[in-house]
C-alpha cells in the first residue's frame, strides 16, 4: 500500500484565493514593453479619478492598521486567474463569496434579494448590513461601465479588479480617526497597491519617501521588484528595495521596501526618521522582535513630530543624534524623543498591516483604534493528516512530493522544511530520485526558497516552470505569509519549525525544532488553493493537531535581547525595563542581556553606552558579540581573519554531506580542516575560494565564466556555492563599515596564535570546559553539551573551547569550534573569570 493510502481526508477548511503572477517567460524587450503597458493602462483606470480625494484625507490623520490573512494582496505576487472581473465588495462590504467572480456574481446575488439594479442603492443597503449606499454610489459614478471591466492584457490585476477598493473608506475613517485597524480574511493586493495609492496622491512631495518594512529580506525583495514593474521604472529608481548588506535604493527612490531591522539602525542616524512622510510595517503578525521594538519607537516618533509643531516640513538635511533629546516621562513607563529648539517635523502616517493579528491588542495599544476587516476570495482546501506520527518526516516529504507528482492532476508543490541544510538534502534527493523515473514522469523540478539565498535565485521560485512541469518549492516558514508563490495547489507540512529559544537564567540562546502553533499550521493551509481547490498533508495525526499551542510565542519573550537593548541605549533610551514595549519580555531575560553587554564592554558601570567600545558596537549591523569581536580583532592585528569568520558565520552551512557521499565529503573538508579548530578552517574555505576565483580572472575568464567555475570548485569540494556567495557579499559590506569607523584591517598571516586569543578573548561567554567522560560543560551556564559531529574537532576533543552555536535536538550540540588555552580566559577576560575557580 503506497503511504498516500494511510492518508485520510478530515475537515474541509475555507481558505483565501489568490491571483497570481502571469506566467508569461518575456524577452528583455517584452518586459520592458509590458512595463510601459501596465503604466499607460495604470493611468486609465477608473479608479484613478477618485485618487485625489482618497490621498487628501489620508494627509489628515495618522496610524492605519490593516489586519487581514494570508492572501489578501499584501504581498507582491499577485496575478491573473482567467475569469475575473472588477469587484466593489470591498467598499459595499458583501460577503467574500462576491469577490470571487465580481459583478456577475454580485448582480446574481442581488436579485435573489430583489435588487435588479446597481442603482437600487436602497435596496443594496438592505440586501447587505453595513452596506454602505454612498460608497457604493461614488463607486458606481465612477465605473459607469462596471460590468465591462475585465482584468488588463498584462496579466496582472490592479486597483479596481481586486476586493481592495476601501480606499474611499480607508481615507473617511483617516478623516476621523487617529487610529484605523483594517482586518480582512485574505490579502488585498495590499503591499505592493497601498504605497502607489500614496505615491500618487503626493505623499513624496518635498523629496519625502513612504517606507515599507517586512521581517524577511526575501518579502522585500519581491514585492519591491513587483511595484518598479507595476510603475514601469527600473528597480532603484523610483522603487527600490534595502536589507542587510543589499542595498538598491538611490537619491530619486521615493517608495522604500526594507526590512524592519533595517529601518531601526536608520533610527539610529536618524531619530525622527525625518526623510519619511509615511511608513507601513507590514505582516505585523509576525511578531519578530524587531518588528515589536519599532512599533513601540514608532509610537514615540510619531508624538514627537506631533509635538515639534504644525510646520508642513523639515528642509530635507541630513539628521543626526543632535538634533534629538530623549526624555524620560511617565515613571519611565514611556520615553518621548524632543526635537531641539526651532526643529519641527511633519507628522509621520503609520500603516501597520497583518495576516493575522489580535485587532484588539493593537487597538489597546494605540489608544483605541477601530478596526476593519477587509473581505477576500476563498476557495475549499482538503486537509489530511497521517494515521500515525512519521518517525523520519524527510523520507515521508519525499514520498509525499512523489506520490503527489504521479497520482494527483496539475499543480505545483509547496513543501514546508526547517532550514537551509533540509531543503538542499531534499532538494538533491528529488534530482536524484527523478532518474529512477520513466522518462514520462520525470517532468518534476525542485527549487528552493530560504532567507539566504541570493536574490536572483529566490525570484526563480516566483517564475513559472515549463509547459508541463511540475514545480516543487522546498521552503522554510517564510512561506507561510511573507510571500506567495504562484501556481500552488498542494501543500505538504511535516509540522515542524526551527525557532529560536533562549534561557536567561543562563544566558544561553539555541536554536530548536519545534512544533509548529495552530496559527502556523492554518496559514500553511491557507497556501494550497489560491487559484481553485486544493490540498494540504499535515505528516501527522489530526490529534496531535489539537495538542499544538494556539499561537506563536513572539519573538521578544524567547530570545536574546542584546541587540535590540543595544540599538535602545543608541537611540538614547536609558530605562530599558520601563519601556513602552508592546509586549513586554521578561525582567530577568532584559537583566541578563545587559549583564552580558556590560561584560562585552558596551556598557559602563551605570549601563550607559560606553565610548568608543558601546558606539562602535552599535554602529555595525551585527549581533554584540560580533561586534566586539571584530573590534577586538583590529587590536590583535587580525582583522581580516576576523571579517572572514564573521561573514562566514553569518552565512548558513557553508559545508554540506549528501548522504550518498558522506566520505567523499569528509575528505573533501580534509583539505580545508585546521587542527586549531572550525573557525581557522572557515578562513581557509575563503582563502582558497578567492585564489581560485582569481586565478580563474588572471587567465583570462570573464567575471561570469569565473563565477560558473567557482560553482563547479565548490561543489567539486562539497561546499555550499550560494552560502559562499553571500558571505563574500557580506565581508564586503562589513569592511566598508570597519572602514568608515577608522579600524585598521590588517592580516596575521600563518600566525593563528593571536588569531585564537582574539577568539577567546571576543566569545569568552561561549567557551567550555572538557568532563572526564568526553562531554563538556558550557562554563556560564553549567550546562552539559556535546561538541557537533559536523565539527573538525569532533574526535580530538581539546580541553577547552570556544564555540559560537548551540543546537538542541536529542543532545544539546555545539559548532563552529576552536581549541584555546583555558589559561587565556582568566588573562583577557578578567571581568568575569577573574573570581571564578
Amino acid at each position: 500500500m503506497s503511504y498516500f493510502k494511510s492518508l485520510q481526508p478530515k475537515s474541509t477548511t475555507k481558505v483565501s484565493q489568490r491571483n497570481l503572477n502571469s506566467r508569461e517567460n518575456t524577452t528583455k524587450d517584452d518586459s520592458l514593453a509590458r512595463k510601459r503597458m501596465i503604466a499607460q493602462q495604470r493611468k486609465s483606470l477608473p479608479i484613478s479619478s477618485v485618487e485625489k480625494r482618497i490621498v487628501e484625507e489620508v494627509r489628515k490623520h495618522d496610524i492605519l492598521i490593516i489586519v487581514g490573512e494570508t492572501g489578501s494582496g499584501k504581498t507582491t505576487h499577485l496575478g491573473p486567474s482567467k475569469k475575473v472581473y472588477s469587484a466593489i465588495s470591498g467598499v459595499i462590504k458583501v460577503p467574500p463569496e462576491i469577490c470571487i467572480s465580481g459583478v456577475d456574481l454580485l448582480m446574481k446575488r442581488l436579485r435573489e434579494k430583489g435588487v435588479v439594479h446597481l442603482k437600487d442603492w436602497k435596496g443594496i443597503k438592505n440586501a447587505f448590513d453595513g452596506g454602505y449606499s454612498t460608497s457604493l454610489a461614488e463607486t458606481y459614478f465612477c465605473f459607469p461601465s462596471l460590468p465591462s471591466v475585465k482584468k488588463s492584457r498584462t496579466g496582472y490585476l490592479k486597483c479596481s479588479d481586486v476586493p481592495l477598493l476601501f480606499r474611499n473608506y480607508l481615507h473617511s475613517s483617516l478623516e476621523t480617526k487617529i487610529h484605523i485597524l483594517f482586518c480582512s480574511h485574505v490579502k488585498q493586493h495590499i503591499s505592493s497597491e497601498l504605497p502607489q495609492f500614496l505615491f500618487n496622491g503626493g505623499l513624496c512631495r518635498d523629496g519625502k519617501v513612504i517606507g515599507i518594512t517586512q521581517p524577511r529580506r526575501v518579502a522585500a525583495i519581491t514585492v519591491a521588484k513587483r511595484v518598479a514593474e507595476e510603475c514601469g521604472v527600473e528597480l532603484g529608481q523610483k522603487v527600490g528595495y534595502s536589507i542587510r548588506f543589499d542595498d538598491t535604493t538611490s537619491r530619486s527612490t521615493r517608495i522604500k521596501y526594507m526590512t524592519d531591522g533595517l529601518l531601526l539602525r536608520e533610527a539610529l542616524l536618524d531619530p525622527f526618521l525625518s526623510r519619511y512622510s509615511v511608513l507601513i510595517v507590514d505582516e505585523a503578525h509576525e511578531r519578530t522582535i524587531h518588528t515589536d521594538v519599532l512599533l513601540s519607537l514608532l509610537k514615540n516618533v510619531q508624538k514627537a513630530r506631533l509635538q515639534s509643531g504644525s510646520a508642513k516640513h523639515l528642509e530635507n538635511s541630513k539628521a543626526n543624534n543632535n538634533h534629538a533629546m530623549i526624555n524620560q516621562e511617565n515613571n519611565g513607563q514611556d520615553f518621548l524623543i524632543k526635537p531641539c529648539q526651532n526643529t519641527k517635523f511633519p507628522p509621520l502616517k503609520l500603516i501597520i498591516m497583518s495576516a493575522s493579528l489580535d485587532a484588539r491588542g493593537f487597538s489597546e495599544y494605540y489608544g483605541g483604534a477601530r478596526a476593519v476587516h477587509i473581505q477576500g476570495r476563498q476557495y475549499n482546501a482538503d486537509i489530511l493528516y497521517t494515521h500515525h506520527a512519521e518517525p523520519d518526516y524527510l523520507e515521508a516529504t519525499l514520498i509525499t512530493i512523489f506520490q503527489i507528482h504521479l497520482e494527483e492532476g496539475p499543480g505545483d508543490i509547496l513543501v514546508f522544511l526547517t532550514g537551509q541544510e533540509e531543503i538542499e538534502s531534499v532538494e538533491r534527493l528529488i534530482q536524484e530520485r527523478i532518474q529512477q523515473l520513466p522518462e514520462r514522469n520525470r517532468k518534476l523540478v525542485a527549487v528552493p526558497i530560504f532567507s539566504s539565498l541570493p536574490s536572483e535565485q529566490q525570484m526563480q521560485a516566483f517564475r513559472p516552470a515549463p509547459s508541463g512541469v511540475r514545480k516543487v518549492i522546498l521552503a522554510t516558514n517564510i512561506a507561510e505569509t511573507s510571500i506567495t508563490i504562484p501556481g500552488i495547489k498542494y501543500v505538504i507540512d511535516p509540522g515542524l519549525v526551527k525557532a529560536r529559544s533562549y534561557n536567561p537564567r543562563t544566558g544561553m540562546e539555541s536554536l530548536i525544532i519545534v512544533p509548529t502553533s495552530k496559527a502556523q499550521a492554518l496559514q500553511r493551509s491557507g497556501r494550497a488553493g489560491r487559484e481553485g481547490p486544493g490540498k494540504c498533508y499535515r505528516l501527522y495525526p489530526e490529534s496531535e493537531f489539537a495538542k499544538l499551542s494556539d499561537s506563536t510565542v513572539p519573538e521578544i519573550k524567547r530570545c536574546n535581547l542584546s541587540n535590540v537593548i543595544l540599538q535602545l541605549k543608541a537611540l538614547g533610551v536609558d530605562d530599558i525595563i520601563g519601556f513602552d514595549f508592546m509586549e513586554k519580555p521578561s525582567r530577568v531575560a532584559i537583566v541578563k542581556s545587559l549583564e552580558q553587554l556590560f561584560l562585552l564592554g558596551a556598557l559602563t558601570d551605570d549601563y550607559k553606552l560606553s565610548k568608543p567600545v558601546g558606539h562602535q558596537m552599535s554602529q555595525l549591523p551585527l549581533d554584540p558579540i560580533y561586534a566586539k569581536a571584530l573590534i577586538l580583532a583590529s587590536e590583535f592585528s587580525c582583522l581580516e581573519e576576523m571579517l572572514i569568520t564573521v561573514a562566514m558565520l553569518s552565512a548558513e552551512s557553508i559545508f554540506y554531506s549528501p548522504r550518498e557521499k558522506l566520505e567523499e565529503a569528509r575528505d573533501a573538508k580534509k583539505c580545508f580542516s585546521s587542527l586549531e579548530g572550525d573557525h581557522i578552517t572557515l578562513v581557509s574555505v575563503y582563502r582558497s575560494s578567492a585564489e581560485f576565483l582569481e586565478k580563474s580572472k588572471m587567465a583570462g575568464s570573464k567575471d561570469k565564466t569565473a563565477e560558473r567555475s567557482l560553482g563547479k570548485w565548490c561543489r567539486d569540494n562539497f561546499i555550499n556555492c550560494r552560502s559562499l556567495r553571500h558571505a563574500r557579499d557580506i565581508h564586503r559590506q562589513i569592511r566598508g563599515h570597519i572602514e568608515q569607523m577608522g579600524l585598521r584591517v590588517a592580516s596575521c598571516g600563518d600566525d593563528v596564535l593571536h588569531f585564537r586569543r582574539c577568539l577567546a578573548a571576543s566569545f569568552f561567554l561561549n567557551a567550555a570546559l572538557r568532563q572526564p567522560d568526553g562531554s563538556y560543560k558550557a562554563l556560564a551556564s553549567s550546562q552539559t553539551v556535546q561538541i557537533h559531529p559536523s565539527s573538525v574537532l569532533f574526535q580530538s576533543k581539546p580541553e577547552c573551547i570556544i564555540f559560537n552555536e548551540l543546537v538542541r535536538t536529542n543532545h544539546s550540540y555545539i559548532r563552529n569550534i576552536t581549541r584555546i588555552d583555558p589559561l587565556w580566559l582568566a588573562e583577557l577576560a578578567p571581568q568575569y573569570y577573574a573570581t571564578q575557580s
